[in-house]
């Protein structure tokens, strides 16, 4: 039952429920204060570990692999173990993984500690359906709106805290700063959260009662890890230039993720209990939300690397900046997605569920033509930013509505599990994609190195318009579909 109380018809959501979304908002808050507080830090990174920006560009892709590949698990095993159990499991492990990130000495350690914080980073569907188990459907917009807010704000606190803390103490603190607010979060959900239960026990033929224990689809989720890790091998190759030497490597990784991905759909279709139910994916509303998620997700993380990269390039490759002039240039872009985040389920509530992706969709397709012809200095590169942050939260923040609402209730976990994979997915192919676009170096007299052209960046803003017009026609057939199904009726 919503803890709700009705007074003439409507819909009012009790203090522990808004108390309940504060402290869960507060999961997707800390995680993502902890990844931009990151971003600003990769240059130095590179530069200690003399790596790349193909394997720095792991540092986010592994993390997000992982994540994208234990999200559907933990979305199963919300729905069938508990939601608030697999949810604390989950924190508890992100918590050890950013305290060995802080004392990671290579990339084999960072890359490693990463690995286990994307296995915390998958308590996002379960904290997504105690949203739906406590808010009535009336106020669940509202609830996602605010929820995903704060992943905006955990963004903009990192952003400054991060460049600060790196420029001032070095880019391991950003791991250790983060430490007492996640332990936090996590002791306040053991203790606060309360769970509706689901599904109880299960009788036997015997009349003898059992917990209903669920099969994991280790099977599928091996091949969905070669898939998706050899695919952006292949990308990480590519990007350190296609020649005769490693372009039977690229051939191989190509082929790899190919099959893997064939038996990975068999092995889904065969099995009791998969990993991603493939039943979700042929769903008229469901199918197209997630691939504006994972459209969302390339973009975001195209954009992140690619800008940090241009600001800290010395001159005339670059903006010249330090990590906190990083910071300064990407905050916009940060507001305005938290602004939109928080005002989009108001907007929801006078125009409908679709109309904000459309509008939202279009903003960013501006945003990104404006930053493809506009991107000279840092104030046109923050304000086009900004644009397209506003475009984006509102797409994300309205399909994540629909998502939520529109699963159905026994699958819900499982559902936003498949979301969120996708959009992980597409978040772990935006740096190598950004790897790719920024191949061609040049150097600079007098300054050691060499650092991405002026001309690559186009490629990667242009892909943002690309991807902005990918996610504009997906809703355009969402809003077709619905007008059909309204004369229908």
């Amino acid at each position: 039952m919503f803890e709700v109380e009705e007074h003439n018809h409507a819909v009012t959501v009790t203090r522990k429920a808004w108390f309940t979304l504060a402290i869960l908002s507060s999961t997707l808050l800390v995680v993502f204060f902890s990844e931009t507080m990151l971003l600003p830090a990769i240059p130095e990174i590179m530069r200690d570990f003399s790596i790349s920006y193909g394997t720095a560009a792991w540092i986010f892709s592994a993390y997000l692999i992982v994540a994208a590949v234990m999200t559907p698990i933990a979305g199963k095993m919300s729905d069938l173990y508990g939601k608030k159990k697999v949810l604390l499991v989950l924190l508890t492990m992100y918590v050890a993984g950013i305290v060995a990130g802080g004392f990671a000495d290579n990339i084999s350690f960072l890359l490693a500690s990463r690995i286990i914080q994307g296995v915390g980073l998958a308590a996002i569907p379960a904290a997504f359906s105690l949203l739906r188990d406590t808010f009535p459907p009336a106020k669940l917009a509202i609830a996602v709106g605010v929820f995903g807010s704060a992943y905006s704000a955990g963004s903009v606190v990192g952003l400054l805290a991060g460049a600060t803390i790196i420029q001032s103490l070095g880019w391991h603190s950003t791991f250790f700063a983060i430490v007492p607010f996640a332990s936090v979060v996590t002791l306040m959900i053991a203790k606060f959260v309360k769970e509706n239960k689901g599904q109880g026990p299960v009788r036997t033929q015997n009349g003898g009662k059992k917990r209903l224990l669920p099969s994991i689809d280790i099977k599928g989720a091996l091949a969905l890890s070669v898939t998706i890790i050899a695919f952006l091998l292949a990308l990480t190759l590519v990007q350190s230039g296609v020649n005769a030497r490693n372009l039977p490597q690229i051939e191989v990784a190509f082929a790899v993720s190919v099959v893997s991905l064939a038996i990975f759909v068999i092995v889904e279709r065969r099995i009791k209990s998969p990993l991603v139910d493939l039943r979700l994916l042929r769903d008229k509303t469901l199918l197209p939300s997630y691939i504006i998620l994972m459209a969302t997700g390339i973009m975001m993380f195209m954009t992140y690397p690619a800008i940090v990269q241009l600001v800290r390039s010395p001159m005339p490759l670059g903006f010249g900046g330090d990590p906190v002039d990083a910071a300064n240039v990407q905050l916009p872009f940060m507001i305005m997605f938290l602004v939109f985040a928080t005002i989009t389920p108001l907007i929801i509530n006078r125009i409908g569920k679709l109309n904000p992706i459309i509008i939202g969709a279009i903003i960013s397709l501006i945003g990104s033509l404006g930053l493809l012809m506009f991107h000279s200095t840092e104030v046109t590169v923050s304000t086009n930013l900004a644009i397209i942050a506003s475009g984006l939260s509102m797409t994300i923040t309205a399909t994540w509505n629909i998502v939520v609402s529109s699963s159905p209730k026994s699958f819900i976990g499982i559902s936003v599990g498949v979301g969120a994979l996708l959009l992980f997915l597409g978040m772990a192919i935006g740096p190598a994609l950004t790897g790719v676009y920024l191949e061609s170096h040049e150097t600079i007299d007098g300054v050691p190195g060499s650092y991405p052209s002026l001309g690559t960046y186009n490629l990667v803003f242009l892909t943002l318009g690309l991807l902005s017009a990918v996610s504009l026609g997906f809703v355009l057939i969402l809003k077709k579909r619905a007008a059909k199904k309204e004369i229908e009726v």
